[in-house]
Order: C-alpha cells, then sequence, then structure tokens
C-alpha cells in the first residue's frame, strides 16, 4: 500500500474525479476527510468509501465552500481533530464557470469561477501549509485543466482560473522547498463528467462547434478514465515522488510512474512548467 498510515483532505470528493481519488487513497491505505458543497451527495460517498477503508482506516465528511475562509478553516480544524494529522492536500474542488465571450458573460458568474477554482486552491493551501510546516513534511496536489496550457474559445473564467492556479502551485513549490513540502498539479486529461456535461448544456453557440462537439464525443465514446488522474494523484502523495516538486503533470501522456528517477534532472529544469515560448525555441532568429 502506498499510502498506507497517512491522512489527506481532498476537495471536491463527492463525485468524479474526486471521488476517484478518494477512493484509490482509502484503497492505498490511507484516511481521508472529503468535502463538498452537496452535503447528501457528500454523505453517501462518504458511506461507500468507509465500506472500503481496512480496520483502523478512517473516513469523514464535511461540507464546505472552498472559496470561504471561515469554512474552509472549519473543515482543516474538522480534518485535524478527527484524523489527528495531515500529510496531503488534494484541492480538486472546480467548476467550469459561464461560457460565452468575455464582454457578454454575467461578471458575478465569471468571479465565482475564480472564486473557486483559484481561492478554493489558495484558501485550503493556507490553512494546511502551518501544519505541514511543523511536520516537517507534506504534499498538495492540485487539479488543473486544459486551460492551465492552452486558450479556450468562449471560457475565459475556467482558462485564466486554472492557468492561474497552476502558476499559484509553482510559487508555492518555490516557497516550501525548505520545508519538505511537495506541490505539483496534475493535468488529468479529458474526462466523461458534468464538466462535460455542462458544456454540452451551453450548446456550440457559446462554447464553439468544435469543442461542443470534442465534448459530445468524449460523452458517447468515453474519454480520459479518471483512474488515471487518481493513479496519479496516488503516485504525487507517496514517498515515492518524494522531492518532486513545482511541476504540472499529465496522467494521460506524461511517463509519471518513473519520474522520481529522474528527480535531480527535473528540480534544475523548466520541464512540465508554465512558460513564455521564445523564437529560438522553434529554431527562428528573429532580430529587431
Amino acid at each position: 500500500m502506498q499510502l498506507k498510515d497517512v491522512n489527506a483532505l481532498i476537495t471536491g470528493g463527492s463525485q468524479g474525479l474526486g471521488e476517484t481519488i478518494a477512493e484509490h487513497f482509502v484503497r492505498e491505505g490511507a484516511s481521508v476527510v472529503l468535502c463538498a458543497r452537496d452535503a447528501a451527495r457528500l454523505e453517501t460517498t462518504c458511506a461507500r468509501l468507509r465500506a472500503l477503508a481496512a480496520p483502523g482506516q478512517k473516513v469523514f465528511a464535511r461540507p464546505c465552500d472552498v472559496s470561504s475562509e471561515e469554512q474552509v478553516n472549519a473543515l482543516v480544524a474538522f480534518a485535524l481533530q478527527q484524523l489527528g494529522s495531515l500529510q496531503i492536500l488534494v484541492n480538486n474542488a472546480g467548476v467550469l464557470g459561464p461560457a460565452g465571450p468575455v464582454e457578454s458573460v454575467p461578471l458575478k458568474e465569471w468571479q465565482r469561477a475564480l472564486e473557486i477554482n483559484l481561492y478554493g486552491v489558495l484558501l485550503p493551501c493556507r490553512a494546511v501549509i502551518p501544519h505541514f510546516k511543523q511536520a516537517g513534511r507534506g504534499k498538495i496536489v492540485i487539479l488543473s485543466g486544459g486551460g492551465a496550457t492552452k486558450p479556450m474559445l468562449n471560457l475565459s473564467a475556467y482558462a485564466a482560473s486554472k492557468a492561474a492556479a497552476v502558476r499559484l502551485m509553482e510559487n508555492l513549490a518555490l516557497e516550501l522547498l525548505p520545508f519538505n513540502i511537495d506541490v505539483n498539479a496534475i493535468a488529468p486529461g479529458a474526462m466523461a463528467t458534468r464538466i462535460v456535461d455542462q458544456v454540452l448544456e451551453a450548446g456550440p453557440e457559446k462554447v464553439g462547434q468544435a469543442y461542443y462537439e470534442q465534448n459530445k464525443r468524449w460523452k458517447q465514446e468515453g474519454a480520459t478514465p479518471p483512474a488515471k488522474g487518481a493513479s496519479l494523484a496516488v503516485y504525487l502523495a507517496s514517498s515515492r515522488a518524494d522531492g518532486l516538486t513545482g511541476k504540472l503533470i499529465s496522467a494521460q501522456w506524461d511517463p509519471w510512474p518513473t519520474l522520481h528517477e529522474h528527480r535531480e534532472e527535473l528540480a534544475k529544469s523548466d520541464i512540465y512548467t508554465l512558460r513564455r515560448i521564445v523564437p529560438e525555441d522553434r529554431g527562428k532568429t528573429w532580430s529587431s
């Protein structure tokens, strides 16, 4: 078991990828606290995971809006009270946000997406970091999305917030390097989750015909299995990935099961990071 005797807090853990991550963590020996806004669904998921837990493992759940500092602080206090300590934080909670041209989508919906996708990462990190520092170790895993590495037509709030969350990850990795706290982000790939349903509901006139058709195929034919992202989350949370930090890793495309073998090379490079591309990177020699 890769996570035996460690404790994890997982946001957005009631359904979709968050639920799959939580299940993988429990099967690998971890005790977990889950949070989500839907209390009924959260309790159903919690009960299912408790049935999978081995003797001595604990599974708890608490409703929480991750964009609320007060609720997040109460959540972390609850997790520490129930589990005694925390070694892992998985920031999975996220929303698609409004679909449509940036000048016409409701501003409050745009802001709300930033509150959940960005502040919903920042606030749990702020709450757990002091405990990780005191313990002298910790793992923070942030779930990214396609918007982090490329523009997404008419989904500006989603793309901007996910890119910001990845840059926040890189900053935190630098800040926390002296404290043996690893911080990484996961690009889980296209999954047939509720976000796909939201894209289809928005329609091609808001999200663009090409992206709509792509999501339609994912819905009908299947997409990247959530288990891939969950397995990568287990890897990053485990001792095998100790010292691997500040990276955005694709569950679908990157050779992550052996990245620890390249730990020293990765620490000195900008591989798996967000960086500006200059002409020389593409074989061009433009001059002023």
